[in-house]
């Protein structure tokens, strides 16, 4: 939610704070950066001192931060505060590695699909309702949602998270001298290049499709919001799929299918545009296929990363997750970039269709890899 909620309100706070919305857009693409710099201290942090107590600072940061964007006075300063926001990532890293404490292998990757799957209702109304409540209260509203939220969120944890690991005895250093075991991992290269470039294909849509809603199409931002729910839809049903199916066709599987999903509904938006079908559904239809595509993919995939060392689980799910989101950051900043008046929506659908090859090519050096090992 905090990553969406507000999508539709961008052009609001361009306006707000009389700036570019290039630079409004940053706070899509800083947020995604500051977040995936964040996971690489949270997985160590997390091992040496337990999941729950590393959870409740960081929500607690987090709640702060969002008072400081509805009450910032300057661009900067939201900007400042919004790069704060990002320590909410500390729970999709840490709720991640609490799955993979608590289960194994394949059933893993199946329960994180169910897991995900109640995640994936969030993209489907967030925007919507961010949407609608930018055209009543204005763009704070949003941001004051997700104050709501989070004080829930913090009362939750406090009163019913326990821990699921025990705490390791390494000091901090000796925890992050555990990296190299993972980097050299060319498995956990592979698992985590498939996560980020099939996530990559979305927050590449995170970072254009506000422009093309409101630049290319003429939206509003409720309009907008409502055609969002597409990705989160797709989503639902793709963690749906995931829950269902992995135990009975295996993770591996799974990854390439998601994969080809997202290739297959981007060369669908192509073909549509080239032929000159008009209207925006030729763009926001297709997009279904993306989140379905992430739902096969994500949670199968961040599953393969925490088993490559299941010893290194936090570890493995912040680094992972740096390199997801860290990826994820500098496409949308790309995909933004990349679109001008003149362009229409063209070279954000190209920018996710490369993500589905790509994520097609590192899961098979996955299947690839694991073949010479079990030959060996």
């Amino acid at each position: 939610m905090a990553v969406n909620v507000f999508l539709p309100s961008l052009p609001g706070i361009a306006a707000h704070f009389d700036t570019d919305y290039q630079l409004v857009q940053l706070s899509v693409a800083t947020y995604l950066a500051a977040s995936g710099v964040l996971q690489i201290f949270i997985g160590p942090l997390a091992d040496r001192f337990g999941r729950r107590p590393i959870l409740l600072i960081s929500i607690a940061i987090f709640l702060v931060a969002t008072l400081g964007c509805i009450f910032a006075p300057s661009f900067k300063a939201f900007l400042f505060f919004r790069v704060i926001q990002a320590s909410i990532a500390t729970a999709t890293a840490l709720s991640r590695a609490a799955v993979r404490d608590m289960f194994e292998g394949d059933k893993a990757a199946a329960t994180m699909g169910y897991v995900t799957m109640g995640m994936s209702m969030v993209p489907m109304f967030a925007p919507a309702i961010g949407g609608v409540l930018d055209d009543i209260f204005g763009w704070q509203a949003s941001f004051w949602l997700l104050l709501i939220f989070g004080c829930a969120i913090f009362a939750l944890t406090w009163i019913d998270l326990g821990e699921t690991a025990k705490p390791s005895s390494l000091s901090i250093l000796r925890q992050f001298a555990e990296y190299p075991e993972l980097l050299t991992s060319p498995r956990f290269w592979g698992y985590c290049m498939a996560a980020a470039l099939s996530s990559g294909a979305y927050f590449a849509y995170l970072g254009g499709a506000p422009f093309v809603a409101t630049q290319v199409y003429g939206l509003s931002p409720a309009q907008f919001g409502l055609l969002n729910a597409a990705a989160g839809l797709g989503y639902f049903v793709g963690n749906g799929i995931t829950g269902r199916f992995t135990m009975q066709i295996g993770m591996n599987r799974m990854i390439i299918l998601g994969s080809c999903i997202i290739t297959g509904g981007m060369a669908l938006s192509l073909t549509l545009a080239y032929a000159g079908v008009p209207g925006y559904a030729a763009f926001f239809g297709p997009i279904v296929f993306v989140g379905i595509g992430n739902g096969m993919t994500i949670p199968a995939a961040s599953t393969g990363m925490l088993s490559v060392r299941p010893h290194l689980a936090g570890t493995a799910s912040g680094l992972g997750g740096a390199m997801m989101i860290g990826g994820g950051a500098c496409l949308s900043a790309l995909a933004g970039s990349m679109l001008a008046p003149g362009t229409g929506h063209f070279p954000l659908t190209w920018l996710m269709f490369f993500c589905g090859v790509g994520g097609i090519i590192a899961i098979t050096a996955v299947k690839r890899r694991e073949r010479k090992l079990m030959g060996s």
